[in-house]
């Protein structure tokens, strides 16, 4: 028995004996510990890791010099393929695991996964190798005890089940063919030296050794935990979060391997934790015999709520049959976790901070996608071809200061003003019916599904406009009153009038 694995004998049973069974269980645990360093590091000082270039030891040999630096090896390989083959710049990544490894699959529509080929990066063939599984319909539906709920169906939503790893893989593969493009494993950052015409960022490997690279640009794509989002945003880079755990497994009992499970609840909000919480499932058919389940809630940052990974996990395992019954050939192939960010921008436009003097900010550590469907992964497709044309664009005309990077930006008005629904998702017995998400939720549907199709797809793929969310809102208010009561209650003062600025934004905004 592993020592780590040992650890959580006691305080996580569940999690234990399901990891227990995984051949490379002690190894995720490791990684799922990491990412539970977040909900620390919002409690620490913070760090300073963005430092003036005078600061930089006399000692320190410069190891390389590129155009773009990236930290972190998932998402940014796509970011960072299309700058090399397309704009011809030479690049490095590292990560502080292994690049081109995801803690999670996708899912999406293929038109969006498509945006991959429009950029040259892959031809339409090569993206449709990358879907493992496409399901024929797929379903939202929140519990009501006597079962009365509406289940909404809709039609290419989050229908392809995208292999993550095939995909950066291939990625790697097309980044590492364009000559001096370097990939570095199990190398950390450490910190950043800006100068007035280029930055040097400090890494480590796996040993502590110390490296300096000097790039026009370093692009930070570390995620959640990243320390730049955490210093430029004051210690507050994130307003909401989504802990989200689940696994790819076989051997469930009756699986509808052609229908996709977009959100589902299965029970009132789990009133354990401090001011509760609302469960939600997702379900999704993947390769061959394989099912893929999430188990997730919204919360605040800084809620009292545990929202540890090894605390939801655990529940995840023990809850599970509720949802779907493992059967007697029941196999976890591979665990799938992450914290989904959320940031409310109380404001007109974007107000969270996403660069400085040559440096910007994408994917999670951006924090700029929708919490509620699309997320990191969607943003960056919907948004690949702008964010690697106007990066090259302010190279070539050496616009590195942050006043023009955080203007190459994932930020979309309708999206921001959207994920202030997530809201209304976050469960808080003070003030909350035990089956209050739920019973809003059920109306939403019933709602939606009274409209055409087109208005459950565009909210479900975050494309609706704002007229149209207009329109839901009053169908919604006329319905269930309780709504109203429900905004004041979630949104306060604060945030009714940010949500307002968010409107005012999105219907000005030249997106439209």
């Amino acid at each position: 028995m592993s020592l780590l694995l040992d650890q959580i004998r006691l305080s996580h049973p569940h999690l234990w004996k399901a990891f227990s069974a995984i051949a490379d269980g002690e190894q995720h645990l490791h990684h799922i510990k990491e990412l539970d360093r977040y909900w620390e590091m919002l409690k620490q000082p913070v760090q300073q890791v963005i430092l003036p270039g005078d600061q930089l030891p006399k000692s320190a040999v410069i190891n390389g010099e590129y155009d773009l630096v990236y930290a972190g090896g998932t998402l940014s390989l796509l970011h960072a393929a299309v700058m090399a083959r397309k704009y011809g710049r030479k690049v490095m990544i590292f990560d502080r695991q292994m690049p081109a490894k995801s803690t999670r699959d996708w899912n999406i529509s293929r038109q969006e996964l498509l945006n991959l080929s429009a950029t040259g990066l892959f031809t339409e063939s090569e993206v449709d190798s990358f879907i493992v599984r496409r399901y024929k319909t797929g379903w939202v539906g929140f519990y009501k005890p006597d079962g009365s709920q509406k289940k909404l169906y809709m039609e290419n939503v989050l229908d392809c089940a995208v292999d993550a790893d095939k995909l950066l893989g291939h990625a790697k593969e097309k980044l590492l063919a364009v000559p001096g493009s370097t990939i570095l494993a199990r190398t950390s950052f450490s910190c950043c030296y800006c100068f007035d015409d280029h930055v040097v960022v400090k890494v480590e490997d796996s040993a502590g050794k110390a490296f300096y690279y000097k790039a026009k640009v370093l692009v930070d794509v570390m995620g959640i935990l990243s320390p730049i989002a955490m210093q430029l945003n004051e210690g507050f880079p994130q307003t909401h979060v989504c802990p989200t755990v689940g696994t790819i497994a076989s051997g469930f009992e009756n699986v509808d391997f052609d229908t996709g499970e977009i959100l589902a609840s299965t029970g009132p909000a789990d009133t354990s934790s401090v001011r509760g919480r609302q469960l939600i499932w997702e379900g999704f058919p993947a390769e061959s015999d394989r099912y893929i389940t999430y188990l997730f809630f919204y919360d605040e940052a800084d809620s009292p709520n545990d929202k540890s990974l090894l605390g939801l996990f655990d529940t995840y395992f023990r809850i599970l049959p509720e949802y779907k019954k493992p059967g007697k050939d029941f196999v976890v192939h591979r665990p799938v976790y992450g914290i989904i960010p959320a940031y409310f921008h109380d404001g007109f436009n974007r107000t969270r901070e996403i660069a400085d003097d040559h440096i910007i900010l994408f994917g999670d550590a951006a924090s700029l996608g929708s919490p509620l469907t699309f997320c990191g992964f969607g943003s960056m497709v919907r948004n690949l071809h702008h964010l690697t044309a106007d990066l090259d664009q302010a190279i070539s005309d050496n616009n590195l200061a942050k006043k023009h990077l955080e203007q190459i930006s994932a930020y979309e008005p309708n999206v921001a003003s959207m994920a202030n629904l997530m809201k209304f998702m976050c469960y808080n017995s003070a003030t909350d019916e035990p089956n209050f998400v739920n019973d809003l939720m059920n109306e939403v549907m019933i709602v939606l599904d009274d409209m055409p199709e087109r208005y459950r797809q565009a909210m479900f793929r975050d494309e609706m406009k704002i007229e149209d969310l207009m329109l839901v809102m009053l169908r919604l208010a006329w319905r269930y009153p309780r709504v109203m009561r429900a905004t004041w209650e979630k949104l306060g003062v604060q945030g009714s009038v940010g949500f307002m600025k968010n409107l005012v934004g999105w219907a000005l905004s030249p997106l439209r």
